[in-house]
C-alpha cells in the first residue's frame, strides 16, 4: 500500500496547503486533495503523486509570483488539477526530472520544458496562455499526448535549442500565430496531430531544426500550411551535390539536364500528411532548408500546392496535390527538387513551374486539368520529366522557355488545347515520348537544338511539328501521325534533321518546306496524305536521301521556284502523279525511283520544268534530272543545302585566301591545305558512290598564347562548310568555367549544352588541359566533362568538329588523360611563336585597318622592339603586337593633341617616338 496524505482547505483531515504535504511526503505518497482553490506555488522535487480527490476541475491552483507547478525532481505525477498563472508567468515550469501530467487543464500562463526534462502531458487541454502554450527548450525530451493547446495569442508549442519532445495525438488550434514552431536544432516528432485555425503558417520550422511529422492534419491556417526556412533540416538532410546529384541527368545518353540533390528521406519531414484549406501555399520551403513530403495530401489551398525556392533541397514523393487556386508545385532560386509519384489535379494556374536557376526532376508523376500549362520550365531552369502523364489543359502540355534545359522521357503528353510540346527559347531533349489528342503536336522557337528521339504525335488538329522561323532541331526514329493540318512543317531559314521517321495520315502535306529552309531528311517514309507528301516552297533547299513518298492526293514531290532540293535515293510510288516543279525550280534527283504512278515518271535526265507553280495533279509533268554524280543546282543565297561544285569551289577559295592572308602559320597552313584535298576527294567518292576512307576532323591547336588559334578555327569550320562536310560551320568557343558544373551531376548538363550549341560547326575549347589540372585528384569534375564530350563526339560524329588548344607541353598530358581522347584527336597543328618581322606584318595590318601609316624608319625601329623582347610566359605573340599598336596610338595621340594645326599626315603618321617605352 501506498502511503496517502490529504490536503484539505482547512487542514481536515490532513494539510492545509498542498506544498506542505509534499513536504511531509516520503517518495511513492498519494497527495489526494480536497476541491478548492489553492493559492500557492507548488515545488515537485520528490516521486509523489498529486490527485484532486473529487475528479478533473474540481481543484483549482493559482500561482502568486512565479510558476503555479515546478518540477524539479526524478519523478512524481500530477493528475487533474487545474493550474494556472495570474501573472502571465509560466503556469508550469519543468526544469528536469520526469513528472507526468495527466488530466489536467493549465491556463493564464504558458507549460515551460527546459533543462533536460523529460516529462509527460497526458489527456490535458493548454489554453489562453499568452504568447505560447508549450514552450519546450534546452535538451528537453518532452512526451506531449492527446492533449488540447488552444486561444494563444502567438505560437500554440514552440520547440527551440536542442529539445526533442513527440507530440501524438495532440490538437493544437486557435492561435494567432504558428500552430507549431521548431527552431534552433530541435528534433520533434509529431504523430497523428491536428494543427488548426492558425494565424500565420501552421507549422513553421527554421534554425537548424529538424522535426518529423506522421499522419497530421493541417489545415484552415490563415497563411501557409507548412514553412521551411533557415537551414532547417540541412544538418540530417543530404548536401548539395550528393544522394541524388545526378538525378535530372541519369538514365539519359546525353546527361541532358542538371544534376541535384533533393531532401530524400532526410531533413523536416512529412509523412502521410494532410493539408488543407489553408490561405497561402501549401507547403513553402526556402532558404537553405531540407525537406520530404510522403504519402501527404494537400488540398484547397488559396495559392500554390508546394512552393520551393531559395537554395533549399525537396523531395516529393507519393503524394496528391490537388484543388490549388495557384501552381501545383513551384520551383525558383537555385533549388533542387525531386518528385516521384505524385498526382497533381485541377490546379488554377500551371501544374507543375520551374524558373530562375532551380533544378526539378518529375517522376513517374500524373499532372492533369491544369488551367495554364500542364509543365512550364522558363529561365535558366533545369527540369528532366521522366515517365509521366501530363493530360488536360487548354494551354500547352510542356512549355520550355527562357534558357531552360528539358529532358523528357517515356512520356505520355495528351489532352492539350495548344501544342503538346511547345520549346519556345529554352532547349530540350525528348525520347520516347507520346503525344496525342492536342493543337499543335510540337512547337518550336528557339536559339538552340531540341532533339527529339523514338518520339511520337498521333492526333492533332494543327501541324505534327512545326519548327519556327531561323530554329533548328533533330528528329529520330519518330512518327508523326493523323495530323490536321501538315505533318512537319519547316519555316524560313529553319534547318531540321529528320531521320528514320514516318509521316502518316495528314489531312495537309506530310512534309513543308519553306523559303530558305535547309532540311536534311534521310530514312522517311511520307504516306496516305491529304495534299503533297513533300512540297519544297519557293527559294528553299534541303537534302532528302532514301525517302519513301506513297499515296499522296498531290503530286508526291512539289518543287517551287528557285528552289534547289537535292532528292537521292528516294522512291515514289502508288500515287497519281510523281512530282511537280514550278517555273524556275532548280531540283537534283540522284538515283531515284518512281513505281506505280500515273504521271510525272523522272527521266534518267531532263530540261525544262512544268508550267505553273500549282500542286494540284496533272499529266504528262517532266522532271528535271540531273545524272548521277553531277553537281547540284542551286539559287542564290542559299544559306545551306547541297551547292554547285563551282559555287563551293569559289566560297572554299575565298575562305581559304583568307587564310592565307594570315600572317606567318606556314605549317599551319600547309596542313589545312592538306586536310582541304583530302575532304574534297571523300566528298566526291561519296557523290559517286563510293565507300570513304577514315577521316579524322578533330584536331588538336597547340601553341603559346597569341599565334591565331582561335582564328584559324573559324577559318576551318567555314572550310568545312564549304567542302559540305558541316552543316553551317560557325565557331562555339568554350572553356573549363563554360564546361565544368559545380557540383556532382552538373558538370554532364553543362557540356552537354555547350556541346549542341556546336553542332553543324565547330566546338572550340581554349586551354582545353585546365580541364584536368595537374595535381588535381581524380574525383575532379573535369575528367566528367573529358568523359561527356568522347561519348558526344561518337554520337555526333558527322556534325561536329572539336578542336582543343593550349600549350604544347600541356596538350600531351591531356591528350594522354582518357584513351577516348588519343582515339579522337589523332591530329596536332602546332602554331608557331611569331618572329619579330611577323609580329610588324601584324602591327602593320592593324595601322591599314585603322588607316595609320608606319614609315620605313618606324617600322624598323618596331623591329627593334621586338626582337629584344623577353619570350616568357607574358609574351602574348599576336596579342603582344595588338598591344604594341594600341600603345602607339595612345602615345601618337599625346603627341599630336599639342600641334597647333597638324596636317592629315600628322595625324596618320606613328613615327618611332610613339614606340612603347
Amino acid at each position: 500500500m501506498k502511503a496517502t496524505l490529504r490536503v484539505g482547505p482547512r487542514g481536515w483531515g490532513g494539510h492545509r496547503t498542498i506544498m506542505a504535504a509534499v513536504r511531509a511526503a516520503e517518495p511513492g505518497t498519494v497527495i489526494l486533495v480536497q476541491a478548492g482553490t489553492y493559492t500557492e506555488n507548488i515545488t515537485l522535487d520528490r516521486d509523489v503523486t498529486l490527485v484532486a480527490e473529487k475528479g478533473p476541475g474540481t481543484v483549482r491552483v493559482v500561482g502568486g509570483h512565479g510558476p503555479a507547478l515546478s518540477a524539479q525532481g526524478r519523478g512524481g505525477t500530477v493528475r487533474d488539477l487545474v493550474i494556472e498563472s495570474p501573472h502571465g508567468e509560466p503556469a508550469v515550469a519543468i526544469g528536469a526530472g520526469t513528472v507526468v501530467i495527466e488530466g489536467c487543464e493549465i491556463t493564464g500562463g504558458p507549460v515551460h520544458v527546459t533543462g533536460t526534462a523529460a516529462p509527460v502531458l497526458r489527456d490535458c487541454q493548454v489554453h489562453h496562455t499568452g504568447e505560447v502554450g508549450l514552450y519546450l527548450g534546452g535538451d528537453s525530451t518532452a512526451v506531449v499526448e492527446r492533449t488540447v493547446v488552444a486561444d494563444i495569442r502567438s505560437a500554440g508549442v514552440f520547440a527551440d535549442h536542442g529539445a526533442a519532445p513527440v507530440l501524438r495525438q495532440a490538437k493544437v488550434t486557435r492561435t494567432g500565430g504558428h500552430g507549431l514552431r521548431f527552431s534552433g536544432s530541435s528534433r520533434a516528432t509529431v504523430e497523428d496531430c491536428e494543427i488548426s485555425h492558425t494565424g500565420a503558417a501552421a507549422v513553421a520550422v527554421d534554425g537548424a531544426a529538424v522535426p518529423v511529422l506522421r499522419d497530421c492534419r493541417i489545415q484552415d491556417s490563415a497563411g501557409v500550411g507548412v514553412v521551411v526556412t533557415g537551414n532547417a533540416g540541412a544538418a540530417a538532410g543530404t548536401s548539395p551535390g550528393q544522394a541524388a546529384a545526378a538525378e535530372l541527368g541519369a538514365g539519359s545518353e546525353d546527361g541532358d539536364g542538371a544534376g541535384m540533390s533533393a531532401g530524400g528521406s532526410s531533413g523536416v519531414t512529412l509523412h502521410g500528411c494532410r493539408v488543407e484549406r489553408t490561405a497561402k501555399d501549401g507547403v513553402h520551403v526556402t532558404g537553405q532548408s531540407v525537406a520530404s513530403l510522403v504519402d501527404c495530401r494537400i488540398s484547397d489551398v488559396r495559392a500554390a500546392g508546394v512552393v520551393v525556392g531559395g537554395n533549399a533541397r525537396l523531395r516529393v514523393e507519393a503524394t496528391a496535390i490537388s484543388d490549388t487556386a495557384d501552381t501545383g508545385i513551384a520551383a525558383g532560386g537555385t533549388a533542387l527538387a525531386e518528385v516521384y509519384r505524385v498526382t497533381v489535379t485541377r490546379t488554377a494556374a500551371n501544374g507543375v513551374y520551374v524558373t530562375e536557376s532551380a533544378r526539378l526532376a518529375l517522376n513517374t508523376t500524373s499532372i492533369g486539368d491544369a488551367k495554364y500549362t500542364a509543365v512550364h520550365a522558363d529561365g535558366g531552369s533545369r527540369l528532366a520529366v521522366r515517365r509521366c502523364e501530363l493530360r488536360g489543359t487548354p494551354e500547352h502540355g510542356l512549355r520550355c522557355g527562357g534558357s531552360s534545359l528539358v529532358l523528357v522521357e517515356d512520356t505520355v503528353i495528351e489532352d492539350a488545347g495548344l501544342a503538346g510540346v511547345l520549346v519556345d527559347g529554352g532547349d530540350l531533349s525528348a525520347r520516347r515520348c507520346r503525344i496525342g489528342k492536342v493543337g499543335t503536336g510540337i512547337s518550336l522557337e528557339t536559339l538552340h537544338r531540341p532533339l527529339f528521339d523514338e518520339c511520337e504525335v498521333d492526333g492533332c488538329t494543327g501541324i505534327g511539328l512545326d519548327v519556327a522561323k531561323d530554329t533548328a532541331a533533330m528528329v529520330v526514329d519518330s512518327r508523326i501521325l493523323n495530323t490536321g493540318a501538315a505533318g512537319v512543317f519547316v519555316r524560313e531559314r529553319a534547318s531540321l534533321w529528320l531521320t528514320d521517321s514516318t509521316i502518316a495520315d495528314t489531312r495537309g502535306t506530310g512534309l513543308v518546306v519553306q523559303e530558305r529552309a535547309t532540311p536534311r531528311v534521310r530514312g522517311v517514309s511520307i504516306t496516305r496524305t491529304a495534299k503533297n507528301g513533300l512540297y519544297v516552297a519557293d527559294r528553299a533547299a534541303g537534302r532528302f536521301d532514301s525517302c519513301d513518298v506513297s499515296a499522296t492526293a498531290f503530286p508526291a514531290v512539289y518543287v517551287g521556284d528557285a528552289a534547289t532540293p537535292l532528292l537521292r535515293g528516294c522512291l515514289i510510288h502508288d500515287t497519281d502523279e510523281a512530282v511537280k516543279l514550278a517555273d524556275g525550280a532548280e531540283p537534283t534527283f540522284l538515283s531515284c525511283q518512281v513505281r506505280d504512278v500515273k504521271a510525272g515518271e523522272i527521266p534518267e535526265s531532263a530540261t525544262g520544268a512544268a508550267p505553273g507553280p500549282g500542286s494540284a495533279p496533272g499529266p504528262g509533268v517532266p522532271v528535271v534530272a540531273t545524272p548521277a554524280g553531277a553537281p547540284a543546282p542551286a539559287h542564290d543565297g542559299a544559306p545551306a543545302g547541297p551547292a554547285t561544285q563551282e559555287d563551293r569551289s569559289e566560297s572554299l577559295a575565298e575562305v581559304l585566301a583568307e587564310l592565307e592572308g594570315l600572317v606567318g602559320l606556314d605549317g599551319v597552313k600547309q596542313d589545312v591545305s592538306t586536310m582541304v584535298k583530302v575532304m574534297q576527294m571523300v566528298r566526291q567518292r561519296t557523290e559517286a558512290g563510293l565507300a570513304s576512307p577514315p577521316l579524322s576532323r578533330h584536331l588538336v591547336f597547340a601553341g603559346n598564347s597569341g599565334t591565331g588559334k582561335t582564328t584559324v578555327a573559324r577559318l576551318y569550320g567555314r572550310i568545312l562548310a564549304a567542302v559540305g562536310l558541316l552543316s553551317r560551320g560557325h565557331l562555339v568557343e568554350a572553356d573549363r568555367g563554360a564546361l565544368v558544373g559545380e557540383y556532382v551531376g552538373h558538370t554532364a548538363p553543362k557540356t552537354t549544352a555547350i556541346f549542341r550549341r556546336a553542332l553543324g560547326g565547330v566546338l572550340f575549347i581554349d586551354e582545353a588541359y585546365a580541364l584536368t589540372p595537374g595535381g588535381q585528384s581524380g574525383n575532379d569534375y573535369g575528367r566528367e566533362a573529358i568523359a561527356t564530350l568522347v561519348k558526344l563526339m561518337e554520337d555526333h560524329r558527322d556534325n561536329v568538329v572539336v578542336i582543343v588548344a593550349g600549350y604544347p607541353e600541356e596538350m600531351e598530358r591531356f591528350i594522354d588523360v582518357n584513351p577516348g581522347l588519343a582515339s579522337r584527336f589523332t591530329r596536332t597543328l602546332v602554331f608557331e611563336d611569331y618572329d619579330g618581322p611577323e609580329l610588324v606584318r601584324i602591327v602593320e595590318w592593324q595601322a591599314g585597318k585603322h588607316q595609320y601609316e608606319l614609315p620605313a624608319e618606324t617600322s624598323a625601329a618596331l623591329l627593334g622592339c621586338f626582337e629584344s623582347m623577353v619570350r616568357d610566359d607574358r609574351f602574348g605573340n599576336g596579342r603582344t603586337a595588338r598591344q604594341t599598336f594600341q600603345r602607339m596610338t595612345e602615345n601618337h595621340a599625346r603627341r599630336v593633341v599639342e600641334m597647333t594645326a597638324p596636317s592629315t599626315e600628322d595625324l596618320v603618321t606613328l613615327l618611332p617616338a610613339d614606340l612603347p617605352l
